[in-house]
Order: structure tokens, then C-alpha cells, then sequence
């Protein structure tokens, strides 16, 4: 399969739908997934087994069915690793990510082996109620690396998604991670991955030169690249969190002085400060851009920094910027 082919430019992440922070009502969930259709043809929505214990992939497949959609009509990228474990008494917080999530219900278990992950993609399947997981990935094997995991474990992992693939149970099969360094070890050990999702870099205030280098490693191999921290968690907008924690003046004082800058900069061109961070991973060569928002009216605000281009002048002066 020709991923590039089934990957919208803007992709829709749905860590909203499993109740990230607040509860978020179904008939909401049913607007912003109504919203995809209104902004693409043919949609790709990004989720995971993580995302409120499953509860991202169970809205998704109920708001599709609210919706009178058939399967097929969007592609669905799951990121797997982890599943469900046992459910909540009434009151009882989640332990696998404490404070995070709202109203789940459920608790959460990290699954990441070559069996692991086949009981983690047979339950997305389950949870989506008949729609299908087209794109598979394994969930952060950074973070399972940092936390002690075995690197045998998720290479087992992806025999079992590449397996997957060539019975036809998945179109495509790719890595999403925080930590780029984990995504070349993956690379250098032999995975070829179909598509490849960044999760903190490469931003404009985030871009050192080897992971630029990686990139373009990438990119010439025929690997399809998405970026999901063009924003760097929000930080490069405006907002208090840097990359999942929250920034700090004095140890961050560089990042500050970058934002300030960068944001006077889209002041005196009249810019929403988040369509050249969109841009910006364009013009690295990325194919897509996962953008989340647990407001329907975004949807198509967000799907709109596709096509967004700003004049030379302006990244000759965020070239400057960036020193």
C-alpha cells in the first residue's frame, strides 16, 4: 500500500474522545467526529488503547455509528501497547496515568511483546465495534524502553504487525514516540516502517540538526512522516505546558525568549501564530500533521493550516529567530 496515498494532510487525534482532563458529553464526541467528514473525504483519525482506557476508541466507533457512517469511510490509526485491566470500583482513580483522565472507568495495562500486541489490536477491533484499525503502530516504546522494557519485546511486537499487514488485517504499519532516538534504534535494528509520527520534534523551536538529518533519512527511504508537536504542547502558542510538563521561566528562559519573539513576529504579519508551526513541518517535508481539539468548531480551522502559506519574508525572519 502507498501510505502517503490514505494519509490527509491534517490528521485528527482524539485523546479528547477518551476524556483527557474533562468529561466530555457524547453528543460532542458525535459533532467533532461529524466535523472530520465536513473537512476531508476521507479522514484519518489517530488514537490509541491508552487514551482514557480504550474509551477514545469506543466513542470513536459510537459516534461513526450515530453518524449512519460505513467502515471504511475514514482510516483509523490505532498507536497499540496498551489495554484495558480491570474495571474501576465507583470513585476510584485510574492508576496507569492518575489525574489525566475523567469519568474512564476503567484501568490500564501496558502490553507490549509479540503476543501482547495482537491482544492489544484485538481489543481496539473490539472497542471500535466494527470499523476497522487500517494504521497500527506500537505506543511509546520509549517510555517502555526508558521504564525497563526489553528492545527484543518491541521488535517481537512489530513481527506481529508486519504479520498483520501481510494477511491484510492492517494497511500499514508505523511508530509513534516521544523520543526521536527510540524511532532510529527501531531504524538502525531493521524495522521499516510504513509511516512515522514525532511526538515533541521537530518544531521551530525544537529542531536539532541530526534529527533534521533523520528525517531526510526518512523522507528519501519512502517513509511517510507525520508531526504531532508543532505546537510543543502548546507552549509555542502560548500555553503553560512545554513538551507534557509544565514550563519553568528561568530553566526554560530560552524557549521563552524564542516564543516571545516568534509571537511578535506573527503579530506584525497578522498570523494565527499556529499556522506557521503547521507550516513549518511542511516545509521539512512532512506529509501530515496530527492536530487535536475537543471542540467541534476547530475541526475545520485546523484542517484549514493545511493549505496555510506565509511569504518569504517571514521565515527569512524566523531564520533570524532561530539564530
Amino acid at each position: 500500500m502507498e501510505t502517503k496515498s490514505t494519509l490527509a494532510p491534517i490528521i485528527f487525534g482524539t485523546s479528547c474522545l477518551g476524556n483527557l482532563y474533562k468529561a466530555i458529553p457524547f453528543a460532542t464526541k458525535v459533532d467533532i467526529a461529524a466535523e472530520w467528514f465536513k473537512a476531508f473525504e476521507r479522514p484519518v483519525v489517530d488514537s490509541a488503547g491508552k487514551y482514557g482506557a480504550g474509551l477514545s476508541l469506543e466513542s470513536i466507533g459510537k459516534a461513526l455509528k450515530a453518524l449512519g457512517k460505513q467502515n471504511g469511510e475514514l482510516e483509523i490509526s490505532v498507536k497499540l501497547g496498551w489495554r484495558r485491566s480491570r474495571r474501576l470500583a465507583p470513585g476510584e482513580e485510574e492508576t496507569f496515568e492518575p489525574g489525566a483522565w475523567k469519568d474512564v472507568g476503567w484501568d490500564a495495562m501496558q502490553d507490549i511483546s509479540q503476543e501482547g500486541i495482537l491482544r492489544c489490536h484485538a481489543e481496539a477491533k473490539e472497542l471500535l465495534g466494527g470499523y476497522g484499525v487500517d494504521l497500527v503502530s506500537v505506543h511509546d516504546p520509549d517510555e517502555f524502553l526508558a521504564s525497563g522494557g526489553s528492545l527484543d519485546d518491541i521488535l517481537g511486537a512489530y513481527d506481529s504487525l508486519f504479520a498483520l499487514k501481510a494477511r491484510g488485517e492492517a494497511k500499514a504499519v508505523g511508530i509513534g514516540a516521544k523520543d526521536w532516538r527510540s524511532i532510529k534504534l527501531l531504524w538502525e535494528k531493521g524495522v521499516r516502517f510504513d509511516w512515522v509520527m514525532f511526538a515533541c520534534a521537530p518544531t521551530l523551536l525544537v529542531h536539532p540538526p541530526e534529527l533534521l538529518e533523520f528525517v531526510a533519512e526518512l523522507k528519501a527511504s519512502g517513509v511517510a512522516l507525520v508531526d504531532s508537536a508543532v505546537f510543543n504542547g502548546g507552549f509555542l502558542t502560548g500555553g503553560e505546558y512545554l513538551d507534557y510538563r509544565k514550563a519553568d521561566p528561568a530553566a526554560d528562559a530560552a524557549a521563552y525568549r524564542f516564543r516571545d519573539a516568534y509571537l511578535a513576529l506573527c503579530r506584525k504579519y497578522a498570523f494565527d501564530p499556529a499556522a506557521p508551526a503547521v507550516e513549518y513541518a511542511f516545509r521539512l517535508g512532512f506529509d501530515s500533521v496530527a492536530l487535536n481539539t475537543s471542540s467541534p468548531k476547530r475541526i475545520l480551522q485546523n484542517a484549514a493550516y493545511a493549505s496555510a502559506k506565509a511569504p518569504a519574508e517571514f521565515w527569512e525572519e524566523v531564520e533570524k529567530l532561530k539564530g
